[in-house]
């Protein structure tokens, strides 16, 4: 296999990608991360590229992926409960509305209408990361567990 040309274009990829690091957070830690990371990224979106909300789609789903990535295997559900937090507290700077509390309020919820797509393929994304990373973790200490024995005289029932 490591003579196959797709091995040899994948390794290099693979050992950069080995060299991110590697944080830890915890469920509150990685919501705040990706609620920050977004609305930096909205504030940047409105002073350069005239509040594009679909740029800040495509921004999203890489945010989320390392939410998902980064969150610590005891918090692994929360990571899909607050990227849509957080992509609904990012995009208030670029949202529109006019006037007013009530203004920005309706400016949001058009906003996340009209991108709900970018705010469902992100969840998504860190849905599934979230779910491979766990059944990878119970497959490992499944594995770790030393394997139960009888007690003397007693048989295991056979299946």
């Amino acid at each position: 296999m490591r003579r196959s040309p797709l091995y040899r274009r994948v390794r290099p990829l693979y050992r950069t990608l080995r060299r991110i690091p590697n944080p830890r957070l915890t469920g509150l830690g990685s919501g705040l991360f990706c609620a920050a990371v977004m609305f930096l990224f909205a504030c940047l979106l409105r002073l350069i590229a005239d509040g594009s909300v679909v740029a800040y789609g495509v921004l999203f789903v890489p945010v989320a992926a390392l939410t998902a990535l980064w969150v610590r295997p005891a918090d692994l559900v929360s990571a899909p409960v607050g990227v849509p937090i957080a992509f609904a507290a990012g995009v208030l700077p670029i949202a529109g509305g006019t006037g007013g509390l009530g203004g920005q309020f309706m400016g949001l919820v058009t906003t996340l209408a009209f991108y709900a797509g970018w705010l469902y393929g992100g969840t998504l994304l860190a849905g599934l990361i979230v779910t491979v990373r766990r059944i990878k973790l119970m497959t490992r200490r499944r594995e770790a567990r030393p394997p139960q024995r009888p007690a003397p005289g007693k048989r295991l029932p056979v299946s």
